[in-house]
């Protein structure tokens, strides 16, 4: 009977890697020291959202989803698949809310990212089909130090393995037959796998496992990632006080503690998801993979948070485990966006943010992490839930605004042209030394003249991204920034507050002042322009700002309540 069943999922196999391979499938691109997203043959941003976790289970969450979505301007919805919808009865199965998704995701003219709820959704079984849940001998539950069996499926059986591999191997078939239009683009590989309670499994199956040592293949990759200099520096410092040790038990070559315990974790997890990820792989030979992470945040250790997922500080244990996955992906809901981005946006994993929670922020944050981090994507989670009519204009025309920049921007990832902005209350300000010039960015509400910047009110995100398209010539966009373009080498005058009529915000005894006499150059504004970019690339002037738009042309601005693109043209004088 298992080499029958072993069979069916080959012929299956190969019927829908048949089928994916007639289509253009999307696929990731080295460009530069980035990869970028190519969709239907051409570089793509997913500019998209998440829905909520119960929205695809009927038809009419569905079409709330995809409406939304186009309020929004979105290009791609991030929709769930559920293993209990799909296989109700040990095999049986039901695609027809899969079949849902992808017929309206296709009529919106949307793309769709799948997301697997299969063993684990926010590391527990809760999506598991009832047949599963109810015969833990046969696919038994994770445990604590203690004994206490947890509602998280081991992932140290081979029965559980089996059990989502199947389902997964079908759902996955079924999609490369049916979506002939190519609508999916993206599959993500459970949700937020961890440990909750404890740091590790210490089920019998797990106990056995851990019994057996360190693999010598994970040590080994370690020391040529070493050699390499991109071992990341947390678990390099752990490996070296515990004397950088080959072989031994976990606790020989790592150390004795809890972080020993997720790593060990970590890297069962990989191979577990490593299995799923050669499925898909076979079925879709380049089709983006990635594994997303809630975030190790607010001080809480290992079982806390959701141990031994593709966090950052784990990053070198997952590339070896689960070397098919291409993306460890963080979900942010913590403050410190730009900290986290930084931490996930590195050579070896291409930065996509499918979870970040639904607010103002969203559009800046969008265009500060492709502008800065090379970002393929970011997704506000449960984005369907958005009401204010206001919020959602404004989204929509971020959204627009950096989806006309796609052409663009994606032209520039990885070439060392462009760069990101994002500000707040806190940070407001960001220096650029680049080209020979020295770039000032500022929140706009650094301005004295919206009145918003001083009475109280909460000061909006704000960012954008600059990109050099010529010597002397840029490309600005986003929201709330202010610009100014210096020399690199010119010397920094003491900054001026300035009154809401643009002049100095008093007088001062000039006779007083003994002033050097000016060397160099300095930099003045040619032109600026607002534009608006074709899906060709090619531009087309809307208006030409100057006078009190530019402050006589000493800055490049936009407002908080405003998204541009901007042409700008310098020019040099002395």
């Amino acid at each position: 009977m298992k080499q029958k069943t072993s069979f069916l999922l080959l012929l299956m196999l190969l019927i829908a890697s048949a089928a994916a391979m007639a289509r253009t499938e999307s696929r990731l691109e080295k460009q530069g020291c980035a990869k970028r997203l190519i969709v239907d043959g051409k570089p793509f941003i997913i500019i998209g959202g998440e829905a909520g976790n119960s929205m695809a289970s009927s038809p009419d969450d569905v079409a709330c989803c995809m409406n939304v979505a186009l309020r929004h301007g979105y290009n791609t919805v991030l929709m769930p698949v559920v293993w209990e919808l799909i296989e109700p009865q040990k095999g049986t199965f039901d695609f027809s809310s899969v079949d849902e998704i992808i017929r309206q995701a296709t009529d919106s003219r949307l793309k769709v990212g799948i997301l697997w709820f299969g063993a684990w959704k926010n590391s527990m079984s809760c999506y598991a089909p009832d047949w599963f849940k109810k015969d833990s001998k046969t696919y038994p539950r994770a445990r604590t130090r203690s004994g206490k069996p947890l509602e998280i499926a081991s992932a140290f059986s081979a029965k559980v393995a089996e059990a989502d591999a199947a389902a997964f191997t079908r759902l996955l078939s079924h999609i490369a037959e049916t979506d002939t239009a190519g609508s999916v683009i993206i599959l993500q590989i459970e949700n937020e796998i961890g440990m909750l309670e404890d740091a590790r499994d210490h089920s019998p199956l797990a106990q056995k496992e851990y019994a057996k040592g360190v693999p010598g293949v994970l040590t080994a990759s370690l020391n040529l990632l070493n050699q390499k200099k991109s071992l990341h520096p947390q678990l390099l410092e752990k490996w070296q006080a515990a004397g950088m040790k080959q072989k031994g038990s976990w606790t020989e070559v790592f150390g004795d503690d809890i972080y020993t315990d997720e790593i060990f974790m970590a890297w069962n997890y990989g191979r577990y998801v490593e299995g799923l990820a050669q499925i898909a792989r076979r079925i879709f030979p380049t089709m983006p993979l990635y594994v997303n992470a809630a975030m190790n945040s607010r001080g809480r250790k290992p079982g806390e948070y959701p141990s031994a997922g593709p966090l950052a500080h784990l990053k070198d244990i997952w590339h070896v485990a689960a070397p098919t996955v291409d993306i460890l992906a963080p979900d942010l809901y913590d403050s410190g966006f730009t900290d986290w981005v930084r931490a996930y946006a590195l050579v070896d994993n291409p930065l996509f943010i499918p979870e970040i929670k639904c607010a103002q922020p969203n559009a800046a944050q969008a265009f500060y992490a492709v502008g800065e981090h090379k970002a393929i994507g970011l997704c506000p989670f449960a984005y369907n839930g958005r009401t204010s009519l206001s919020e959602t204009a404004y989204q929509a025309a971020g959204t627009a605004a950096l989806r006309s920049l796609t052409p663009l921007v994606t032209a520039h990832l990885g070439m060392g042209t462009m760069n990101g902005f994002y500000f707040d209350a806190d940070s407001t300000e960001r220096i650029l030394r680049r080209d020979g010039l020295r770039i000032t960015a500022r929140h706009y509400f650094t301005l004295p003249w919206d009145p918003r910047a001083t009475d109280g009110s909460p000061w909006p995100a704000a960012g954008g991204l600059i990109v050099r398209t010529a010597p002397m010539e840029y490309i600005v966009a986003g929201s709330g920034l202010v610009l100014t373009f210096e020399p690199e080498d010119s010397g920094t005058a003491p900054e001026k507050k300035l009154g809401e009529d643009g002049f100095l915000a008093s007088g001062s005894d000039r006779g007083a002042e003994k002033e050097s006499r000016w060397k160099g150059k300095r930099i003045g504004l040619a032109s600026v322009e607002e534009i608006s970019i074709a899906d060709d690339g090619s531009q087309k002037r809307i208006r030409t700002f100057n006078g009190d738009e530019t402050h006589q042309g000493r800055h490049v601005r936009i407002g908080v309540d405003d998204f541009r693109i901007l042409r700008v043209k310098l020019y040099e004088y002395e």
